[in-house]
């Protein structure tokens, strides 16, 4: 699984931005999609976390591993 690292940098190449942060919760924005909350972490994010954030963006697995 990816990390959380490799998940914000995917987000903000779509079009995200970096709005703020709290503790360790990143908040991402973007014109035209919901915002997003992902956590910043060291390692791996839990799969299920993983997806459902990527789902949140309106992403799928494919889209993610092209870049």
């Amino acid at each position: 699984m990816p990390t959380s690292r490799d998940l914000i940098g995917f987000l903000l190449r779509q079009g995200y931005r970096k709005v703020r942060q709290t503790g360790s919760h990143l908040i991402l924005e973007h014109e035209s999609r919901l915002t997003l909350t992902v956590p910043v972490h060291h390692g791996d994010l839990p799969k299920g976390l993983f997806h459902k954030i990527l789902k949140q963006a309106g992403f799928d697995l494919e889209e993610f591993r092209r870049g």
